[in-house]
């Protein structure tokens, strides 16, 4: 298979269906759940879709290393190599990790401020020119929704879609929103908001708000916890 219709047959069209505008820039989307869930996975499979499209893309980490966040980039992209049985991988992948970037944080003392500084220079200074930032491992229970309001106003500005993963507890108390305490606060701030849910061999993909409406549906589309990718119903 040739990397477009790899990605005219992504199950991840799916996914851009159901949120009525794709993964959506000028917005704050957020997928939730418990630690050890599936966030990273579907967060490097939904950026590795936009690689696949000739696209750039920012990988922020909040973890002390980022070692593992290349090898779940080679993992998932191997995956689906092999499944869709991709003409010139080994070309295709070292063209497509071109537009790749990963930068690391420590979210002690850091301001959003400095945080969208760095993004700025690298993105409209450094002439990056990424659509697509996916944020891992920051902490909503240390963080602030000033902090969040600033870098949805830096998503608006730029055309960037930001995707974050937020970690709650298993049980955790929702809202009359279905919305998990936790995050609560920060809700009027994000757009979309995915939660995952355990179920056998897969992972569920559940659409709890789209642009302000909570539809509270399942997206058709489950994470196969072996090989790491999306995959529809």
């Amino acid at each position: 298979m040739v990397k477009e219709e790899l990605v005219q047959r992504s199950p991840l069209r799916i996914l851009e269906q159901s949120l009525h505008g794709g993964i959506g820039t000028g917005r704050i989307n957020v997928i939730a759940s418990p630690k050890g869930v599936g966030k990273t996975a579907v967060l490097v499979h939904l950026a590795t879709d936009q690689l696949f499209q000739d696209q750039h893309v920012v990988h922020v980490s909040f973890s002390a290393k980022t070692d593992h966040i290349i090898s779940w980039y080679e993992d998932i992209f191997r995956e689906i190599a092999v499944k869709r049985d991709l003409a010139d991988a080994l070309e295709v992948h070292d063209d497509i990790i071109k537009n790749r970037v990963i930068m690391n944080f420590s979210q002690r003392g850091l301001t959003a401020e400095q945080f969208l500084q760095s993004l700025e220079a690298m993105i409209v200074q450094g002439g990056f020119n990424a659509k697509l930032v996916v944020v891992d491992g920051y902490d909503f229970d240390q963080g602030h929704p000033e902090s969040i309001a600033a870098i949805r106003a830096f998503a608006e500005k730029h055309g960037i879609a930001f995707w974050f993963s937020a970690s709650t507890e298993p049980n955790e108390l929702t809202n009359r929103n279905g919305v998990p305490k936790r995050l609560e606060r920060y809700d009027d701030h994000f757009d979309v908001l995915i939660t995952l849910a355990p179920e056998g061999e897969y992972v569920m993909l559940h659409l709890l708000k789209e642009q302000g409406r909570y539809p509270d549906q399942d997206m058709n589309l489950k994470l196969d916890s072996r090989s790491l990718l999306i995959v529809s119903d």
